[in-house]
């Protein structure tokens, strides 16, 4: 699918709320579309298994799934697949081609734990779900809290290898959920003026700017092994899903601009870095459109997990 700057642009100069909230209540659609069927599945399968690459807006999604399976008495608990990391072991952990610790790969996570929970989680019984210290590089057995399913409950977990082989090969009646922006933008010729991936990069450096405290330049050095990693262990298995949500809006350039622009406009960019290419030409895109100001973007809004003011902010 792709949008149109034209029509983008012409929707922010004429009606610049209106065409906010329609962004938001088509994806309102999608999102009650996938809670009807996770619904539909409970029967077969009381666990949600959530996936999509770093910017995707997984977690708003996830929360608005959540809220709308509430509205239908389902009651769900959405757990990190962070958490099944295994304590790291300089001598066993896997690692990258430059050598480091990978934490990107599945094999980071305890799968064996991982599906006995979920095996124990459909047949009602208890768990203690863990929980990593990324501080201390080690699970914690005292932080770990007990779950178990009622008949209208649900686990929804949430992480980039959800929809792993590894897993959902023993899983296969999980209700699998796959998420990530999936639409580009094109001119009237057809040429496209700004891609799927740049809506995530940008969505990430305005959101580590904002709420990690993160310089614009340290986010977008890091988004080529981002990338890597997508390829190597998230974008092969999307296929896996039941459910695949497109999280690109089309008025989202529109909002970001005003963050972004100034953002990138500042990077210390060289040639030699890898995918300049790609940074050079995003940062380029943003005076095309019309900006559309914050203060039309809803409390719930996807955007708001990324310039902050929703109702989901932790």
């Amino acid at each position: 699918m792709a949008y149109s700057l034209k029509q983008i642009n012409d929707a922010v100069r004429t009606d610049p709320q209106g065409f906010a909230q329609e962004c938001d209540a088509n994806y309102n659609k999608t999102i009650e579309a996938a809670a009807r069927k996770i619904a539909d599945n409970l029967s077969k399968s009381r666990i949600v298994l959530l996936s999509g690459p770093s910017g995707s807006g997984k977690t708003t999604t996830a929360k608005k799934i959540e809220a709308k399976l509430e509205e239908m008495g389902i009651h769900s608990h959405a757990i990190a697949l962070d958490n099944y990391f295994q304590t790291v072991d300089p001598e066993t952990c896997p690692r990258n081609r430059e050598g480091e610790i990978d934490y990107e790969s599945p094999f980071c996570l305890d799968m064996d734990l991982l599906n006995r929970h979920f095996n124990l989680l459909d047949k009602g019984e208890k768990i203690l779900v863990p929980k990593f210290e990324f501080a201390r590089q080690m699970r914690s057995a005292i932080k770990s809290h007990p779950l178990q399913l009622g008949s209208d409950e649900i686990a929804i977990f949430e992480g980039i290898h959800a929809l792993n082989d590894i897993i959902t090969g023993k899983n296969r009646n999980a209700m699998k959920v796959y998420i990530s922006a999936r639409s580009d933008v094109v001119d009237e010729e057809g040429n496209v003026v700004y891609k799927r991936t740049w809506m995530r990069l940008a969505r990430r450096t305005v959101r580590d700017a904002k709420f990690r405290a993160w310089e614009p330049d340290v986010t977008v050095k890091m988004w080529a092994n981002v990338r890597r990693g997508e390829k190597l262990y998230i974008s092969p298995f999307k296929d896996n899903a039941d459910i695949k949500f497109d999280s690109s809006q089309p008025c989202e350039v529109n909002v970001l601009k005003a963050f972004a622009q100034p953002a990138f406009d500042h990077l210390h960019l060289s040639p030699e870095m890898e995918r300049y290419n790609e940074v050079h030409h995003l940062a380029e895109a943003f005076p095309r459109f019309e900006t559309l100001d914050e203060k039309y973007v809803a409390s719930d809004s996807l955007l708001r997990e990324f310039i902050g003011g929703g109702i989901y902010d932790d």
